[in-house]
């Protein structure tokens, strides 16, 4: 069976960088930003995004092109090792947990959409006046099962469709179409009264607050990188395993970093001037998932013309939401192609019937020991598989794939790239390692029981372990 290819470098670069611009970007960001001390945490988060994402990002490149497969089959056949190729499973694994949730969510995008148009044919939004009975209402039962299958449904329509006349096309449109829609409302919401005061806490430089509270804004934007990026999860190996020509991946993958940051930014530029302009105090508009809904649903409410602000919003939610739940789709469909010769709509069916099952779970929301399964999913569980995901990718390009890495970094780049891929190298199969187990044991509270220095002493043995075992087991390599 031929395999697919990307048409152009302007479709791949939009799909990749569609798929790291999604809820991420948009739901996530702004309140995550008010929660961790505003400028603070932009600070933080650009510098990881730079110096953890882009090198990351990198990483799943060479990965990709160089394996031309699936996360699966791309690990086997790069190291020859059978536990390498079990091990590609996990991401699998992994984007079936993504879009578990993310599908939820989108179909929370889509009913808030769809009333917010109501909205224009003269009908008040039923949101606007109770916004968090109605999120309440809406985030979980049948109801949310409804929209999360219509929202899943969206999504395999383009990803049956194929690589060039699915997702390719469909990002075309819809990256263009979320940017256009953002600069937009943040020119629009730069007029509003409070804008200079949103500024103020969204973009000021505090160094003072950085030094004060910089571990503890650490893990949250290392989290949020990741996530905003699709790291960890396979999706940029799969992506990349359609290119079928030598180009330059550090271009690509700057590029791709910077429309990721720039709309995550525009996002912040939109929604805190909202909140400011009507006296709200970000830090208290509902943190957590229904931040988006109850916060900015009371904003619109009481806007000139609010229904028309909301349709516009949530219309560039659900276009950025669409572009990654694609994404997290393929992978599985990709696996599924590759490695056992199913037709792409065979593939597509069976990955959606599995989703509707875990998918509607999540949206059904049932609750274990306390707590409810989409809060699990979409918190602690998932940002542990991406963090996982990324290190492992990580050390297998620095200590499997080795100078290979090196030479399909320098392919199709130019001077500089030679210049800096040894010490990429250096920096992927070694520094960010580390920084990643860091952070996964921060997640797990360790540093709160054994302190900062003890738990970076354990992240470097657990970290020397690895690397040691992969070089020395040639089931490995």
């Amino acid at each position: 069976m031929t395999r697919e290819t990307w048409a152009t470098r302007a479709g791949f670069i939009l799909a990749a960088a569609g798929s790291a611009v999604g809820l991420g970007n948009i739901w996530r960001f702004p309140w995550v930003t008010a929660d961790n001390g505003g400028s603070a945490f932009l600070l933080v988060y650009l510098a990881i995004v730079l110096l953890v994402g882009v090198p990351g990002l990198l990483g799943e490149f060479v990965l990709g092109r160089r394996g031309k497969k699936s996360p699966v089959g791309a690990f086997r056949d790069l190291s020859g090792s059978r536990t390498w190729g079990l091990w590609g499973v996990f991401y699998v694994v992994t984007a079936i947990a993504l879009i578990s949730f993310y599908s939820v969510v989108g179909g929370w995008i889509l009913r808030y959409f769809g009333e917010s148009a109501l909205g224009l044919a003269g009908a008040q939004p039923a949101y606007f006046t109770e916004p968090g009975a109605y999120f309440g209402a809406a985030s979980a039962g049948l109801d949310a099962l409804g929209f999360h299958l219509l929202f899943l449904g969206l999504t395999a329509v383009v990803v049956y469709a194929g690589v060039r006349r699915g997702i390719e096309l469909g990002t075309k449109v819809m990256m263009p179409a979320v940017l256009a829609l953002l600069i937009g409302l943040a020119v629009w919401a730069g007029t509003r009264p409070g804008a200079a005061e949103a500024y103020a806490f969204y973009l000021s430089f505090d160094l003072a607050t950085i030094r004060a509270n910089f571990f503890d804004v650490l893990g949250p934007a290392a989290g949020q990188a990741l996530f905003t990026l699709s790291l960890g999860a396979g999706t940029m190996i799969t992506y990349a395993s359609y290119i079928d020509e030598d180009r330059s991946l550090p271009f690509d993958g700057t590029v791709i970093a910077v429309l990721n940051t720039l709309v995550g930014v525009l996002a912040g530029l939109v929604v805190f001037p909202l909140l400011f302009s009507l006296g709200v105090d970000p830090s208290q508009t509902a943190p957590g998932p229904g931040a988006l809904f109850v916060g900015l649903a009371g904003a619109f409410s009481q806007l000139p013309a609010g229904a028309l602000v909301a349709t516009a919003f949530f219309g560039v939610v659900v276009l950025a939401a669409l572009s990654s739940s694609i994404s997290m789709l393929e992978i599985p469909v990709s696996f599924l192609v590759d490695e056992y010769g199913l037709s792409r709509p065979q593939a597509v069916a069976l990955v959606t019937v599995a989703v509707v099952v875990t998918g509607g779970i999540c949206a059904i929301n049932p609750t274990i020991a306390g707590v409810g399964v989409f809060g699990f999913v979409a918190g602690p569980l998932v940002d542990t598989l991406l963090t996982a995901g990324l290190a492992a990718v990580l050390v297998f390009v620095g200590w499997v794939m080795g100078r290979d890495a090196v030479t399909e970094l320098r392919s199709g780049a130019g001077g500089v790239t030679d210049a800096l891929a040894t010490p990429w190298l250096l920096a992927a199969g070694v520094v960010l390692p580390i920084f990643l187990l860091f952070t996964l044991l921060t997640n797990f509270g360790v540093d709160a029981s054994i302190g900062f220095w003890p738990t970076v002493g354990v992240a470097v043995l657990v970290a020397a372990a690895a690397f040691l075992g992969v070089r020395t087991d040639r089931s490995l390599v």
